[in-house]
Parts: C-alpha cells; structure tokens; sequence
C-alpha cells in the first residue's frame, strides 16, 4: 500500500468518523472526566475530522515538549495543548492537506480556549517514516505520541528510529496501535480498505517489538490492550483467522536497559504527587504502583523512573552494587493475553522442557 492510497482514503473517501468501516482505530479503556473535559474544549468542525475515539494522554504532561505522529484533524494535538499548559508545546506531523487544513484553522481558537497569550502548536506536512526530513530537532521532544496511525506506515521501523532520534534522554514514545497475532499476507495489505481502516497494516506484534529494540527501545511496555472484533462480516470474511488488538505500549529512551527484568534489591515508594493519579501510578499492565507502598522493582522499571520525568514523584531505595539473578515473575507481555515467561512455563509443565530444552 503506498501514501497516495492513504491520503485518498482520509482526505476524500473519509467526510466524517462516522464513514468508518470498523472500530478498529480506537484506543483501549475508558476516558477518564479530566480528559473529557479537556475535549470538550476542542471545536466540532475539528472533532468531526477525527477518524477515530480514546485520547492518548500519558501521566506527567505540564510544561512537557510533545509531537503528536498522524495528528490528522488535530484533535490530540489540540487536547494535549491544554494538558501541557502555556509552557508546553505540542506538535503535529501530517501528510494529508486536508487534516492540516482543518488543524491550522482552529490554532488561535484553542489558544482563548484554553486562556493562553498565543497558541502552543505547530503543525507540519510530512511523512512519518522520514521525520528527519522535517524542521524538527534531534532530542527536543519530551514524549512522542501517535494514536493508531502507526499501522498505516509504510517504513514501520523507520517510523521507530526517528523517534528514537527525536527523543530526549529519558524521553518516551507513548502510543497506541493494532496488532495482528501473526504476518499479514501481501494481497491483505495491498487492500485499500482494510489498510484505511487501520487492519491489513497492523504489525505481527512479536515484529513490532524487534523492530522497537532495533531502534533503542530496549524494553518495550505494554500498558494496556483490548481484543479487536471487526464487526463487519465482508471485511471479516476477507481476513479470515487474522485476530487484531488494540494496544498501547510506552517506550523508553534509556541507555543501559537490560535485555530482561534483572533484580538488584531494588524497591520504589510512589508519592502519590501525580495530578490525575494520586492513589496508583500505572507505569504499564503489570506495575500499577500504590501510593505509600514499598514496591520492589527490577532494574529497567528503576531507571525507567528514575531517569526520566517521573523521578521527583518518587523515592528510590537500594542502589546497584549487588546482582540477584533474574527479576520474579518477570516475563515478555504480548497484547494477546499471556506473558511469553508463562507461555514457557506451561511448555515446561507439559512437556517437562522449555522453550530452549
């Protein structure tokens, strides 16, 4: 599939979200009222545009510099924009005229709309697989964001390293996307409508976090997923037993994170400082950290804390002077339900070996 098929389908086949085929490009979870409210400050002509539901909005945001990757219409540029406050700054790379158009429209809108001197977005056309073609600086971006636009790409991994490139130290791409439980096959790809509607592009998820490591994303997070159901039987007949999630993974600019979930002793107390998270922080599915309470981590969730903007809202006990083997219980997540350590383990129990015996 190649960029003028998207552009078409989202510049000229698509009028509104509701033309939408499947629910595919939508993001797990409901939203909380703090995100609500903040959309409700977005205007209707740019809301309308917008192909698809969630928001992707990480902890943490206040005075942060964000690019948002397939900003379309602009609508999560625009809620982000009042999330970072007139500090921050937000922006938006697109290639399709008509989604900028919209977006530009409406910059000194949200800037009265949120109380703001001036705006605090800027969009730009381009392409996501070649970031470094865009007036964009190397390592000036506190988090990147990009809400299931990553399955339309047509370079997935080129789309990953720019990130990386674009990133500050400690910096992290928070995201969502669909992800097909094995390889799509070229003759699904090359469909023009299950590749707009954010299916046939999906990654191989097991591709996508090699893809992740190759660009320096070390140890990708998977934060939250939720099974896809196409609900539109002709589309369904076509991809047969291809099963789909929708997932959201968190991935760190961190040098020295560690292939697997080392244990050095090491333990983090929550604060409970965190605006919209002041009883648990979720750093992903498996480390939802309570306020107040000792938490025992293995070294790459330690440095992912404590190297990043996360650092002043916690404490940090132990140091890195004693190795204890492998961290407990720590496995590779997939978004399709089972975390590849316990995949082994019931191997091991059937078969009396493991995945290496």
């Amino acid at each position: 599939m190649n960029h003028e098929s998207v552009q078409e389908y989202y510049g000229e086949v698509l009028q509104s979200s509701a033309d939408l085929q499947t629910n595919a490009c939508c993001t797990p979870g409901d939203m909380p009222d703090f995100l609500k409210s903040i959309l409700s400050k977005v205007h209707d002509d740019v809301l309308a545009k917008y192909y698809g539901c969630g928001l992707i909005a990480p902890d943490a945001l206040a005075g942060a510099r964000i690019l948002d990757l397939g900003s379309g219409s602009g609508r999560d540029v625009y809620a982000l924009s009042g999330l970072v406050g007139e500090n921050g700054f937000v922006v938006g790379v697109d290639m399709t005229d008509a989604q900028l158009d919209v977006a530009r429209k409406y910059q000194d809108f949200h800037a009265d709309a949120f109380g703001y001197a001036k705006p605090n977005t800027e969009f730009h056309k381009g392409l996501i697989e070649h970031l470094e073609d865009l007036p964009l600086e190397a390592g000036s971006f506190d988090i990147i964001v990009s809400n299931c636009v990553l399955n339309l790409a047509t370079d997935k991994e080129a789309v990953l390293r720019g990130a990386y490139h674009l990133l500050k130290p400690g910096g992290e791409m928070y995201f969502s996307d669909v992800y097909a439980d094995r390889r799509i096959p070229d003759v699904l790809r090359n469909d023009k409508v299950l590749y707009g509607e954010c299916l046939s592009g999906a990654l191989y998820w097991n591709d996508f976090e090699n893809f992740a490591k190759r660009a320096g994303f070390a140890d990708p997070r998977l934060v939250e997923d939720r099974i896809l159901s196409v609900e539109n039987p002709a589309l369904q007949a076509k991809l047969g037993r291809i099963n789909f999630t929708s997932a959201t993974y968190r991935l760190f600019k961190l040098e020295g994170l560690e292939p697997a979930c080392e244990d050095y002793g090491q333990a983090v107390i929550y604060k409970g400082t965190l605006p919209n998270a002041p009883d648990i922080f979720n750093l992903d599915k498996h480390h939802g950290i309570e306020a107040g309470r000792v938490f025992p981590v293995c070294g790459n969730t330690w440095q992912m804390l404590a190297d990043s903007r996360f650092a002043p809202h916690f404490e940090f006990i132990g140091n890195w002077d004693t190795h204890f083997g492998l961290f407990a219980a720590c496995g590779g997540e997939t978004p399709f339900g089972e975390t590849l350590a316990g995949a082994a383990q019931a191997e091991f129990a059937e078969t009396g070996s493991g995945c290496c015996g």
